[in-house]
């Protein structure tokens, strides 16, 4: 999908503006006029050998009032070339949407989309005839393949929700719509859970590409050597949610990132009361 396609499809860019519980937009024309997007300068990003870090506050934002997001890559409104994709990581938008409102029906295609939600409660409906409300501690996955329609709204009528939706590029086009939703164990600590593979028969959803994604909760500073299934192809994109962590004597504090590929394994040493996402994805895409 080149980038017009992809700015035509993108949320932001096909009528998918924020509605009430009644169907009415939610920010008014005042409100709009008071925020807006990119407010940031493109930044570089740093890159070395075969690592890229990108710094919480080099993201790109969008605060429209009932949305206030944050884009680690290209999305919508905000332009960076060099901020387009770590491998078949498409979008990964950290997200805040005011109780009462959200996403009105938008359309998707030949993507494979996952939500986080860290606190709160999405409330989705689409085309497959699917209606759940996914909460923190769920993680959804849509195939959206052949073309779906979905809407999302915060189940919440008194406080935000937050969550990440990421869209990862598939290795399969016009698939046959599919949409999925687990709830994850949450007594496991000091270690990485996966949540996410290519496999249906694996630990989490699955999508349609050779990609793993990894959380992480820890209550004592854990230091944990990770593997790369396929270290031949795959590069890994580790995202700190809270506290801190360092991989190859690199410091991510919160909303931090660092991608690294072109390695099997990496050591990375967690701070106590942090909580980590790795996703694994092709890097030639």
């Amino acid at each position: 999908m080149d980038r017009k396609d992809f700015l035509k499809k993108s949320i932001l860019g096909t009528g998918a503006v924020a509605i009430t519980a009644a169907g009415a937009i939610a920010a008014s024309k005042e409100e709009n006029e008071q925020v807006g997007f990119n407010h940031i300068p493109n930044t570089n990003s740093k890159v070395s050998m075969n690592m890229v870090l990108h710094k919480a506050d080099t993201r790109g934002k969008a605060n429209h009032g009932w949305l206030n997001s944050f884009h680690s890559f290209s999305f919508a409104n905000y332009y960076n070339p060099e901020r387009m994709n770590f491998g078949a990581l498409r979008v990964l938008n950290d997200d805040s949407i005011l109780g009462g409102t959200g996403f009105g029906t938008h359309p998707h295609d030949n993507m494979e989309i996952i939500s986080i939600p860290l606190e709160g409660g999405l409330r989705h409906k689409d085309s497959m005839g699917n209606e759940q409300v996914i909460n923190e501690g769920d993680v959804q996955v849509m195939s959206a393949g052949t073309g779906i329609f979905h809407s999302e709204m915060n189940a919440l009528s008194d406080k935000p929700t937050k969550f990440f939706q990421i869209w990862v590029i598939p290795n399969k086009r016009s698939v046959t719509p599919r949409y999925d939703q687990i709830t994850l164990k949450r007594d496991t600590k000091n270690q990485f859970q996966q949540i996410l593979s290519p496999s249906a028969d694996d630990a989490g959803v699955w999508i349609h590409q050779d990609a793993w994604f990894d959380l992480g909760d820890f209550d004592a500073e854990t230091t944990v050597s990770h593997k790369v299934r396929k270290s031949a192809t795959n590069g890994v994109y580790i995202f700190v949610i809270k506290g801190s962590a360092k991989i190859n004597d690199q410091e991510l504090n919160e909303r931090d990132a660092l991608g690294i590929w072109e390695t099997p394994n990496f050591d990375i040493k967690v701070s106590a009361g942090s909580r980590v996402l790795m996703m694994e994805v092709p890097m030639n895409v």
